[in-house]
This record gives structure tokens, C-alpha cells and sequence, in this order.
């Protein structure tokens, strides 16, 4: 999907906790766009290989999986998300940590992300859409309108992360996270397909000490600087 496309692409690439979710989701609201959440899917194909019993290094089963898992993605009355694979809520389960490791363990995997890759291509429709991942900018949207890196400090992904997880009612260390997130931009950084890193037309967002909104208002000015809106 390129510049040429009927409808305009956003794409939102990061780290863990650099806050892309939150970002792409306000943008994608406030504009009344279609939203791709990347990382999502690779949770489900994690989450889907581990309730069919499937070994942990096993590509091709995992790829299948990937190719004609049944996951659907809806928004609930009070404007929350919401998530189901084979017809199962699964919103709060692939938000764990333990999911969030197993999308970047398949994630790095060349037949996984074969098997995604149409299938997130698929999302882009009108009025338009914003897509927030790690490969958005760099393999899946190449050409898209307006291409966003966001990044923070380690240290504070990992205090937002652990605020999300303390919120709700989950006891981890802040220790024990900030190594999970640090194994986590290894992989995601030198993983041989795919790896994270921002587009060379992509522009850099930190977002370290700055509220949602001032985030938000500068995604919005550079999307009005190339005319993708008002």
C-alpha cells in the first residue's frame, strides 16, 4: 500500500511501552480510521499455538495457525476493545506478559510474518488507517502517507508497563520487567527478518515525560503538514 493508495496510511513503529498503542488508538478514534494493531495478532498466533498444545519451536504449525486462526477484532459499547480468537473474548489474555513474550518469540519467525503479512495489508480501507507495530513503516506499509517512530527511555517504558500491570491487579517487579523488556528490544532489534528499526522517512517521536496528548497533537500537525487531514 503506497502514497497511490485510495485510502491514506498512518504508521505508528516502536518499542515495547514507548506508548504506540495508546497513540495509534487515539489518533485512529479522533479521525474515525480503521486501526491495526500488528502486535495483537502475533499475541493471538502465541496465544492460539499455546491452547492447541503446539511445541514452542514449532514454525510451521505456528504459521498455519497464523494463516487461518479465527480472530476478530470489535470495539465494545463503551468504546473499548475487544478481542476474540474462535469466538472466545480473549481481550484481557493477550495483554499479558507471558503473551507479549510469546509475539516476540513467533514474531521472529520468517513464515509467521509470510503467513500475517496480506492479511494486515487487508486493514487498509476508507477513510483510511492507522497501523502501530514494529514493522509497519519498514515491510507491511511501505509507502504509507505519514511514517512515525515512537520511542522512550527504558526506564520509563518500563515504569508505564508495570503501572499498566499494577493497575490491574497484577504483582510483578519493576526489576524483573525492565529485564523482560530489555530481552525483548534485543530480539525485536537483531531478529534476522523484520527487525525493529525506523524507516528512513519515518519521523522520530520521544515520547519520555510527555502526557498522551502532546503526543497526539504532533502526530496530528505532521498528518496536517502533508494535507491528510484538516
Amino acid at each position: 500500500m503506497s502514497k497511490t493508495a485510495a485510502s491514506p496510511i498512518v504508521t505508528i513503529d516502536g518499542p515495547s511501552g514507548s506508548g504506540k498503542g495508546t497513540i495509534s488508538r487515539a489518533i485512529a478514534r479522533q479521525l474515525g480510521w480503521h486501526l491495526l494493531d500488528s502486535g495483537a495478532l502475533y499475541r493471538l498466533v502465541a496465544l492460539a499455538g499455546s491452547a492447541a498444545g503446539l511445541a514452542g519451536e514449532d514454525v510451521s504449525a505456528h504459521a498455519d495457525l497464523a494463516r487461518r486462526m479465527d480472530a476478530a477484532f470489535s470495539v465494545g459499547p463503551d468504546g473499548s476493545e475487544r478481542i476474540t480468537l474462535a469466538g472466545r473474548d480473549v481481550t484481557t489474555a493477550i495483554r499479558s506478559e507471558e503473551a507479549g513474550q510469546g509475539a516476540s518469540r513467533v514474531a521472529a519467525w520468517p513464515a509467521v510474518r509470510r503467513a500475517l503479512l496480506e492479511r494486515q495489508r487487508a486493514f487498509a480501507a476508507p477513510p483510511g488507517l492507522v497501523a502501530d507495530g514494529r514493522d509497519m513503516g519498514t515491510v507491511v506499509f511501505p509507502g504509507a502517507d505519514l511514517k512515525i517512530f515512537l520511542t522512550a527511555t527504558p526506564r520509563e517504558r518500563a515504569l508505564r508497563r508495570h503501572k499498566q500491570l499494577k493497575d490491574k491487579g497484577s504483582d510483578v517487579s519493576l526489576a524483573a520487567l525492565s529485564r523482560e523488556i530489555a530481552e525483548r528490544d534485543l530480539r525485536d532489534q537483531t531478529r534476522e527478518v523484520a527487525p525493529l528499526k525506523a524507516a528512513p522517512d519515518a519521523c522520530l517521536i520521544d515520547s519520555t515525560g510527555l502526557a498522551v496528548e502532546a503526543v497526539v497533537q504532533r502526530v496530528v500537525e505532521l498528518g496536517a503538514a502533508r494535507r491528510l487531514w484538516s
